[in-house]
């Protein structure tokens, strides 16, 4: 595997897009050094840190203010029927829908019970960071108070590589002047269904229409089975109402302070709060470590997930923030050294390249046995679906530099291909036709002309099959299962297609839709032609190769 990638000098762009008074120049680390209200958008999915199964985006830990607040888990997922002004013959039935899994991250800090909000605080010395090395978002500030007094606050966030069903939060608070009464509120809440810690369903769920974002519901989603509460831990599970998915999600926490504290925990249907109160003066220092753990299922009671949660927190905090932190550090020393890209001279282009590579290891990393969605796990954007984005521009970058998580990527559309035989059935197809955009394998795209009739998401599956076996070697892979989606979607380019004779034989693919969806149900598209030759190709190939090794 090569480690190093090396691009020549070339000349500095003209014009920075960037800020770099507020975004300075990292190469590698995303700094901020302002906070602004303005682009809380953007910033959100800028600073969001994740693993490929679970997702947190970069809201600030008091809660406000926020664009969109969101912890998302990979293929955790709510259906619901799909509305056609009319029906009509291959049309998708079912909507899915990533939804937000009850957030972790609310850490909510007064001052002699005033809040702490960015938006209108007083904060000399303010930075917030993602460091590409270790996957952990930092914010360091100095925060005065109402009062006159000043707190230094330090958080850290990390989204677990090691430990693929945690994350883990620390805020640091020192009192730099003064002395007052501290109040730190950890909570564990569900905002999917609209209540946030305001209680405020506008103010918490307000988004800008835009055809990119997941689809709203009108009904309660996740079912509340239980909550419990012990000691400073505290566990909530769900059931989606109509997919039938489970979630258990638990909290535990460390925590010191110079001085005495007195601590409070309760928990409810939706919420769950642990509150610890100091008083504090000059000097003393409080910190908390909190744990958070996420585990789902298509099937699985939650009981047993709060099992699994208990059992995850239990070995996290047996090992400790700083051995978490080394394992993340080592993972992504790892990482980098698979995937780096290094330019010279130019280092606005040098953090930008390392930006990118960051999110394809957020979106990635341990993604196992799960798709990679179109937004990975920074938002519910495209509603969480995976598309072909996945086989044409994220496979080759896996193949190429971690050929195992490549090999989990394909192995997750081998176990759709019973799903994509019927889906063929329902088209009146032979062999296996895979859906454009989906969460369970059932196709969600409720625009038939730049949904279904993109077929071309056969050839692309294929392709990055044979690409990755090709450059891995894994001939295993390939005649165990791989050959049966090579043959399968063959089967459906020969039923699909015709020959006509003018002169030449030709084979003709009538009414589809290319990558270009603005030109959509059109005869003999180039790609799609070409991407369908390849699959037939390699069909033929490997079934011939499996006659002459295994007959």
């Amino acid at each position: 595997m090569a480690s190093r990638y090396r691009a020549s000098h070339q000349p500095p762009p003209a014009t920075d897009p960037m800020d770099r008074l507020r975004f300075p120049v990292d190469p590698w680390r995303l700094v901020e050094t302002r906070h602004d209200t303005a682009d809380l958008g953007a910033t959100e999915t800028l600073f969001a840190v994740g693993n490929g199964y679970l997702g947190m985006r970069g809201n600030p830990e008091e809660g406000r203010d926020s664009h969109s607040h969101g912890t998302f888990i990979n293929g955790f997922h709510e259906v619901w029927p799909i509305q056609h002004a009319e029906e009509a013959f291959g049309f998708a039935r079912t909507g899915q829908t990533i939804v937000h899994a009850p957030d972790t991250n609310l850490i909510k800090l007064y001052a002699d019970d005033e809040p702490i909000l960015l938006s209108v605080a007083d904060t000399p010395e303010y930075e917030r960071s993602i460091d590409f090395r270790d996957g952990t978002l930092r914010r360091n500030l100095i925060w005065r108070t109402p009062a006159g007094n000043e707190l230094s606050i330090n958080s850290t966030r990390m989204v677990s590589m090691s430990e693929r069903h945690l994350a883990v939060m620390t805020m640091e608070i020192e009192v730099l002047t003064g002395s007052m009464a501290l109040t730190l509120s950890s909570q564990v809440l569900n905002r999917q269904d609209g209540k946030d810690e305001y209680y405020v369903r506008s103010a918490a769920m307000g988004e800008g229409h835009d055809p990119r974002k997941g689809a709203g519901f009108q009904r309660r989603v996740l079912n509340p089975q239980w909550h419990w509460h012990e000691d400073q831990r505290m566990l909530l599970g769900f059931q989606a109402a109509e997919s039938g998915m489970t979630l258990a999600v638990g909290a535990d926490h460390e925590f010191s302070a110079t001085g005495s504290y007195e601590r409070n925990i309760w928990s409810e249907e939706d919420s769950a709060k642990i509150v610890y109160r100091v008083q504090a003066r000059k000097g003393d220092v409080i910190r908390l470590v909190k744990y958070a753990s996420y585990h789902t299922s298509r099937g699985v009671p939650t009981r047993e997930l709060t099992d699994r949660v208990r059992r995850t927190l239990d070995r996290a905090k047996a090992e400790g923030v700083e051995k978490l932190r080394a394992d993340q550090r080592r993972w992504f020393d790892k990482y980098w050294d698979d995937v780096d890209v290094e330019v010279a001279g130019q280092p606005e282009l040098q953090q930008a390249i390392r930006w990118n590579l960051f999110q394809l290891a957020q979106a990635t990393g341990r993604a196992d046995s799960d798709g990679i969605a179109a937004k990975g796990v920074t938002g519910s954007g495209y509603s969480g679906h995976y598309f072909w984005d996945t086989e044409i521009y994220v496979m080759p970058f896996l193949t190429y530099t971690r050929p195992a998580a490549a090999r989990n990527a394909l192995r997750f559309r081998y176990n759709m291909l019973d799903a994509a035989r019927e889906r063929a059935t329902e088209m009146t197809q032979d062999g296996a036709l895979f859906p454009w955009r989906t969460i369970n394998g059932e196709e969600a795209s409720a625009y038939y002309a730049a949904g279904t009739a993109q077929y071309h998401i056969d050839a692309d599956i294929a392709y990055a099959m044979v690409r990755y076996v090709l450059m891995s070697g894994d001939v295993d892979f390939l005649l165990r299962e791989g050959v049966d989606v090579l043959v399968e979607t063959a089967r459906m380019w020969a039923d699909l297609g015709f020959w006509r004779s003018n002169g030449d034989e030709a084979f003709h693919i009538h009414g589809v839709t290319g990558p270009d969806e603005y030109n959509t149900v059109v005869n003999d598209n180039f790609f799609t032609n070409v991407m369908a030759q390849h699959n037939l190709q390699a069909a033929v190939e490997t079934v011939r190769e499996l006659q002459e090794t295994d007959p």
